[in-house]
């Protein structure tokens, strides 16, 4: 009688999973759910501090294990774990970590989530700060040099735009072989439109983690600049501002007489997008797909955003929603009135917001499905681990970036280590 060998895979986050507080945080937790399907057995490791909305992986059976930066104790732990594959949530936990599961786990698949190119974010938004456009240059920075060199490195890399996806193929020369698409999963067996009609809503929403640059940027452009041109036509309207750790600057922005009202934390997102009548998402930089948009759609709740807010999600449909396109106006103020008027259009419209609702719903089926794509991600790892080796052989450039990697930043590593004895 032979004995089952057991799949054990180690996930080492950036941050604790936090489901209800970030998009990231619900794409991990769907990616961890895929494998607990799957009958591996799961370790989530990660240096960070645990937040208050963390979720409670144990109780999914997962094991929950805290590690240290730049500690060879986690030589230890991984040798002895031996997992037969790594998952590195964000480029920078493949940086600290990826030498160290090279050297003791050597056969182990090495996947990195990517979440969001955190270089293209960084760009667009130095670029947005110096009142420019983004160029090939920005694309080239320091930080850009860093994550892709993780993306090589790694066996897989899961990209979750379509956009990234092409770029990182045209502009940096990623291999196609060692990147994935892989969007938001969203569970649709059961999935029911909205019964919460048109004139049953009664509000604009705007939702996102406070402590995600892009959206407390969104928030003050809103404040500053849309917000009172949307008043000047429904001043009866009301902004229903949500999201995870609200900073005292964001609560001093509440203001009932003006309709603004920063509400933080929401217990149910679900139930609060489903309430109003059209999500707002005045993204003026970022990466990825919007999480905000996605449920949005779920909930049958139109939106106005910008061309970075559509960015990666539409794949060729008809987008839920109308869109302000930052690149065509010369001015802030500008794209400010062309937003304020399209959400006052769509707000007031019935006719045209049973058309976006509609195409959100049609949007979410065709692109974000988890059934096609866990099937797609689940033959695809099988695959590596087959051939892994001849699977590395293909990509030279990474083994070159591994060689180096492994001999750099193990020596800084032990430095750091011997200097904090």
């Amino acid at each position: 009688m032979t004995t089952k060998s057991i799949n054990k895979l180690l996930v080492l986050g950036y941050v604790w999973p936090e489901p209800n507080s970030s998009a990231a945080g619900s794409h991990m937790l769907s990616l961890l759910i895929l494998f607990i399907k799957q009958d591996w057995q799961i370790t989530f490791a990660s240096p960070a501090q645990q937040g208050e909305h963390k979720v409670d992986l144990t109780e999914l059976g997962i094991d929950e294990k805290t590690v240290a930066l730049n500690c060879s104790s986690f030589d230890d732990f991984i040798s002895e774990l031996n997992p037969n594959m790594v998952l590195f949530d964000r480029f920078m936990l493949e940086e600290q970590f990826g030498w160290r599961v090279a050297k003791h786990c050597p056969d182990a698949i090495r996947i990195l989530d990517t979440e969001d190119l955190h270089s293209l974010r960084h760009a667009r938004h130095q670029a947005l700060k110096q009142n420019r456009p983004l160029t090939k240059n920005d694309l080239n920075s320091e930080l850009a040099k860093r994550e892709i060199a993780a993306i090589f490195r790694c066996d897989l890399s899961l990209i979750i735009s379509d956009y990234e996806l092409q770029l990182l193929k045209s502009h940096y020369a990623v291999p196609e072989h060692i990147l994935l698409h892989i969007p938001f999963m969203l569970d649709l067996q059961n999935f029911t439109p909205s019964k919460n009609s048109y004139s049953d809503r009664q509000y604009f929403i705007s939702i996102g983690n406070f402590r995600h640059e892009p959206n407390w940027d969104a928030v003050l452009f809103l404040k500053q600049n849309i917000w009172p041109l949307i008043r000047k036509q429904l001043p009866k309207a009301e902004l229903h501002i949500y999201g995870a750790y609200p900073p005292p600057k964001a609560t001093q922005l509440h203001n009932p007489k003006q309709g603004f009202l920063v509400k933080g934390w929401a217990e149910d997102a679900k139930q609060v997008m489903e309430q109003a009548r059209v999500c707002l998402a005045p993204l003026r930089f970022g990466a990825g797909i919007k999480g905000k948009l996605a449920e949005a759609m779920f909930c049958g709740t139109p939106n106005v955003t910008t061309n970075i807010g559509i960015e990666g999600m539409c794949m060729g449909l008809d987008w839920s929603g109308l869109t302000t396109d930052l690149s065509t106006f010369d001015s802030q103020e500008d794209c400010a009135v062309d937003f304020a008027n399209q959400a006052v259009q769509l707000y007031q419209e019935e006719t045209l917001w049973h058309q976006k609702q509609q195409n959100g719903y049609q949007l979410i089926k065709a692109n974000f499905n988890q059934d096609n794509i866990q099937t797609t991600l689940l033959s695809t790892i099988q695959k590596i681990r087959d051939n892994v080796q001849t699977h590395r052989t293909h990509n030279f450039i990474g083994q070159m970036l591994q060689h180096h990697h492994l001999k750099s930043t193990q020596y800084m590593a032990q430095w750091i280590e011997a200097k904090n004895r």
